[in-house]
């Protein structure tokens, strides 16, 4: 891709850790096959717009497996910081060479990337320095938790890394970018009809389940759209009752290992 100005270098960069509290080594663990690692790696790389696809993990010996995964299947990857997130997606951008960057996590498999695109397009179109589809209140989802897109300009990333101070600005990354307190010019992405309640990510089993069997009802495709993934549980509600019951982490949960406030 020949980027400029109008063609910027956009970077989008998947962190992935083995380490989850809930459901250890979720990154790894396969649907239909595959370790969902690749499907939100696959899923990303199908967007237009995204210049550079690459995983950021830890340096703990625990995410060696990312690694080794990514290395064979030659996918870029760095590693950096355990707990400070920001921090780590700072450094990944900075040596990617990132004029935006795309922030995705590893445990929502059905990322898609015409909403990706989508979220692009509003940062570029409204010269905006953040842009999200989803953000905490009192903001309201309109998405389905698990379609997660945040994309930011470097140069306001570089802004948070140097001044976020929080527990919570350096765990969830751009926490500092929406704080309307910092000025920055954000765009919030919205559906015109609301499916916040849906719960698309994986955090525990029974999301597990829920996406491995969405997934084997979709023949186990990757290029299927989020809209295809609607019309299924349109077709079969009882799917969500899966994982009806889970709760979200709110943007205040940080780990308790990271050592910060």
């Amino acid at each position: 891709m020949n980027e400029s100005k109008s063609n910027p270098r956009i970077v989008c960069i998947i962190q992935a850790r083995m380490g989850s509290s809930r459901l250890p080594g979720k990154v790894m663990k396969e649907i239909c096959g595959r370790p969902m690692l690749d499907w939100v790696v696959k899923r990303a790389a199908r967007s237009r717009l995204i210049s550079h696809v690459l995983v950021a993990t830890t340096i703990s010996p625990d995410d060696d497996a990312i690694t080794e995964y990514s290395g064979s299947e030659g996918i870029a990857y760095s590693r950096g910081s355990e707990f400070d997130v920001l921090d780590r997606y700072y450094q990944a951008a900075r040596g990617a060479d990132a004029e935006i960057v795309v922030r995705l996590t590893a445990d929502c498999p059905l990322i898609d990337p015409d909403l990706i695109d989508k979220t692009i397009q509003a940062l570029l179109v409204e010269d905006a320095d953040f842009a999200a589809n989803r953000l905490p209140p009192p903001y309201h989802r309109t998405y389905p938790i698990g379609l997660d897109v945040e994309v930011a300009a470097f140069s306001a990333l570089e802004t948070a890394w140097k001044y976020a101070a929080e527990g919570f600005e350096r765990e969830h990354v751009m926490p500092y970018l929406y704080d309307p307190s910092h000025s920055m010019r954000f765009i919030v992405v919205d559906h015109e009809t609301d499916l916040g309640m849906l719960r698309w990510t994986v955090d525990t089993p029974e999301d597990m389940e829920f996406i491995r069997q969405v997934t084997g009802l979709l023949k186990c495709r990757d290029d299927f759209s989020w809209l295809d993934v609607v019309k299924l549980l349109e077709e079969n509600p009882n799917l969500n009752e899966i994982n009806a019951g889970i709760s979200h982490k709110t943007l205040k949960d940080v780990d308790s290992r990271a050592g910060m406030k």
